[in-house]
């Protein structure tokens, strides 16, 4: 089992290139099954959930080719829509194959997709909005049975602004007959980008990014190239590791206004930033200051950087509070933080972090991605050695992360015993 060794007290320095972004490739890999020929997606990161993407479109028929950060997907030949449930059961954006499989074949057969434990995180909003469009789906003993000789334009309004169902209900109205209006949709970066991938598809989508999105839908589309958005979280990620080290880097990639709440509490803290056109420039302050924190659908400070922030203020001056209100069980890694002598309190969805003068290096886990992701921050920040467990989850969503960190200055080793 692979895991992570770290010497903390390094100052990090350098500059760092940020991949394409995970949460946005998955989707547009998804969207291929709308079209029937080959279709490219450049900057795609190449990360064990884009394998299992790309394993779960060849089970179905489709074959995939990775070279130099270009993705080719042939989707010409797809004769089954049944995905395998091994590949399913392991990651939870598997589910986003089901609008595109609905719209082209009419049936989907699926078991309940798997990924990070960090809440229920159900799929009812999905499954609602299928059947608003005339689907007749069935649940029983782990699969799900969506079947639709025809989808039909709907409105349809999510309960929440789930960026999963967004995604995949735009996908599937971009073949149904008519218009599908989505209320209260989710207003993420990526939906946009899905959106952009899809009208370069021939889809007639506009909205994206706003409340409610319309999807007047097409008889066919065809394939497209299209270059993925950079990763916001992975940016997220580095501009904490510069802010708890002391350090200084330059992040290239990046698209900034896509990482204003993230920015914007990293100023409260007293770290310095400079933004370019694709670049930011970060110096961290030896003495960070508290802030509190609250999660909340973009452009609310985002869910996946909340256990990175957890981790630079543990060593804050002062208490800071973080509010989870999007996952009712992302507070994992404050007990594997507190090994290292953090100070967290849990009370119900909110984390009280008071800062400590130092962490101590300990043999920690990383419960899910983003916990480990945490656990390379604090461990950066720590007198002495930290061991990271369970570095799978890490290598899920950060490409390369050894070697990027090695070559800023993490003294960092990776082992398999």
């Amino acid at each position: 089992m692979k895991k992570i060794l770290i010497e903390g007290g390094a100052r990090l320095l350098g500059e760092v290139h940020i991949s394409g972004a995970k949460n946005s490739v998955l989707p547009l890999i998804a969207a291929t099954l709308l079209t029937d020929g080959v279709s490219i997606i450049d900057d795609s990161p190449w990360l064990s959930d884009v394998d299992i993407m790309c394993r779960v479109l060849t089970h179905l028929g489709g074959a995939t080719t990775f070279e130099n950060h270009k993705l080719f997907i042939d989707t010409s030949n797809i004769y089954t829509s049944e995905p395998p449930g091994e590949l399913v059961r392991k990651m939870r954006a598997s589910f986003l194959i089901m609008g595109p499989l609905l719209a082209r074949t009419g049936l989907v057969k699926m078991c309940l997709p798997g990924g990070c434990a960090i809440g229920s995180r159900p799929i009812d909003l999905h499954l609602k909005g299928f059947e608003a469009m005339g689907a007749q789906i069935s649940i029983g003993h782990g699969l799900i049975e969506a079947k639709a000789p025809r989808l039909y334009g709907a409105r349809i309004y999510l309960d929440f602004p789930s960026v999963g169902a967004t995604e995949n209900l735009i996908m599937a109205a971009t073949l149904a007959e008519g218009q599908t209006v989505i209320d209260n949709a989710a207003h993420e970066p990526e939906i946009i980008d899905l959106a952009n991938m899809l009208n370069a598809m021939g889809a007639n989508i506009k909205g994206a990014g706003t409340n409610t999105i319309r999807v007047e839908g097409v008889s066919s589309l065809a394939p497209a190239q299209h270059t993925v958005i950079p990763d916001r979280i992975e940016a997220a990620s580095f501009l904490a590791m510069a802010a708890a080290t002391g350090g200084e880097l330059i992040l290239n990639n990046v698209i900034s206004e896509h990482l204003q709440p993230l920015t914007a509490k990293l100023l409260e803290a007293g770290v310095y930033l400079e933004t370019g056109y694709d670049s930011i420039h970060i110096l961290g302050n030896p003495e960070i200051q508290a802030v509190d924190i609250k999660t909340l659908p973009y452009p609310g400070f985002p869910t996946d950087a909340q256990a990175q922030f957890m981790a630079l203020l543990s060593v804050a001056r002062g208490n800071s509070v973080i509010t989870e209100t999007v996952f009712e069980n992302r507070f994992m890694h404050a007990l594997e933080l507190a090994k290292m002598n953090a100070d967290i309190a849990i009370d119900g969805n909110s984390a009280i972090v008071s800062g400590v003068s130092h962490l101590d290096g300990a043999i920690v886990q990383a419960t899910d991605l983003r916990a480990g992701a945490a656990m390379i921050i604090a461990a950066q920040m720590a007198r002495g050695v930290t061991e990271i467990q369970g570095i799978h989850h890490i290598e899920r969503g950060y490409e390369n992360l050894p070697e990027k960190l090695a070559q800023i200055g993490t003294r960092i080793k990776v082992v398999d015993d």
